[in-house]
This record gives C-alpha cells, structure tokens and sequence, in this order.
C-alpha cells in the first residue's frame, strides 16, 4: 500500500485547522485504517493533547524531526501520516517540503500527497491560495471552509469566488459544519478523540460521564463530515487501498 501523507494548515490563524486534522484521524480510525500524526505546534501539541498515543510534537524546521516524519512513511508501517501544520506555518512548509524534494517525489509517485488548506471568511485568507498555488500541481488540493464557530462567508461573493477558484484546476473542496457550542467545549475539556466522545469513553479508558444529548450532536457532525470526506479523491484512494488483497498492495514504494 502507497504511503499517504496529509498536510493540514492555513497561513491565517484561528480558522480551525486543527479541529479538522482530529476529524480526519477519527474518520480513519472509524474506517479502520491506520494513520498516525504529527503535530507541529511546539512545544505545546494541542492536537498531541487528544492523540497522546499515535502523535508526535515535531520542529518542522529542524531537520532530525523532518526525518521523523519524511523518512519514516513507509518503514513505520502506517498507511497515512497526517501533519497538523502549525498556524501560519503553511506557506513556510510547502517552501520547505519543496526544497528537499517532498513535492517532486509526490508528483513521481513515490506517495500520496494531500493539502487541505483551511480557509477564513475573509478576502485575505483567500488571498492565501494564490501563494500557495505555485506548490500544488500533481498533489491533491483540498480547500476546506471551517463552519466550526458559525463562520459566515459572507465575502465569498460569486464574482471573487471565480476570480480565485479559476486557475486551480482539480481542486476540491470540503465544508465543516458548525458543532454545537456546548458539545465542543465539553469534548476539549474531557480530552478525548470525538470517536471517544460519542462512545462515552473517558481519556483513563474507563466509562465516562458525557451527556447523552451532547454525544448525539458529536455524532451528528462527524457523520456530516464522513460525508464530505468521502467525495475526496484523495480519501477514496486511501479506502480503496486499505480494501485490496493481500499482495496487491504497492509494495516497493520508495522512501520519501
């Protein structure tokens, strides 16, 4: 099975990024496919907080810690490495991960490459995709709107929609619906992964005490999500992937 590394960021903070990196390791971890994580926020790994087992807090900028992550895809045996990119680190990374080959050797094949960019309502967030669009040919982009705190897009206009959206060809987009305020606030300070939530699990392991009406809304929205990422490319070529025979698998993928 190719190796499949996700990078998860924005150049503009407070858009949610991180919230959306947890929903993706919950929705594979709900299909059954092994990911693992690195969070890019040192020293403090909020998204480390509630993956304490299967993520790492990482330097990007140090080079024994892009070994970690770069040389480590296949020999770890993880199908999926998703990267929760430090906010306004996106711009900065991409540059990086060009430099020492990453983008290249995604466009050869050597692994799947996935960027979901996450958006804010504002002109300026968007004007983040045109200094991104020079990195992302041959790698599957993904444009995500964060609903999480009731955003409204209200700049999003059809006129400066087309005039951004124009030249990415293949781009896909995601939107993630707003979760009730309550319920959020209650999964952050209970620690846990959303799928933990639902299944009133506490971080010891043991049962917990989560409201039952405050899981059914958790429940409701990753069930929205699982909807929306299930139309990307990128995630039907992991699942399909995952599915194959035994020894049908790619097997003598290069390291990166």
């Amino acid at each position: 099975m190719k190796p499949t590394l996700i990078l998860v960021g924005a150049d503009k903070g407070g858009v949610g990024k991180t919230t959306i990196s947890r929903a993706i390791l919950d929705f594979l971890a709900r299909k059954n496919v092994l990911a693992r994580a690195f969070d890019t926020e040192n020293p403090r790994g909020t998204l480390h907080r509630f993956y304490p087992t299967n993520s790492e807090i990482i330097d990007l900028n140090a080079v024994a810690d892009q070994m970690k992550v770069l040389d480590t895809m296949e020999s770890s045996k993880v199908p999926v490495t998703v990267v929760d990119l430090k906010a306004g680190n996106l711009s900065a990374a991409l540059d990086t991960f060009d430099r020492i080959g990453v983008l290249e050797a995604a466009r050869d094949g050597q692994f799947n490459l996935g960027l979901i960019h996450v958006v804010g309502p504002s002109v300026a967030s968007l004007d983040e995709i045109n200094e991104v669009s020079n990195y992302i040919n041959g790698i599957d982009y993904i444009i995500a709107r964060n609903f999480i705190n009731e955003t409204n897009f209200f700049e999003w206009d059809e006129q400066t929609y087309k005039r951004y959206f124009s030249n990415l060809n293949g781009a896909a987009e995601i939107d993630v619906p707003k979760l009730n305020e309550m319920a959020y606030e209650q999964v952050d300070l209970a620690g846990v992964t959303f799928n933990n939530f639902i299944a009133n699990k506490a971080a010891s392991g043991r049962a917990g005490k989560f409201s039952f009406v405050l899981r059914g809304y958790v429940k409701k929205w990753t069930s929205e999500i699982e909807a929306e990422l299930e139309n990307l490319r990128l995630v039907k070529d992991i699942l399909n992937a995952g599915n194959e025979p035994a020894g049908e698998a790619d097997s003598d993928v290069e390291a990166a």
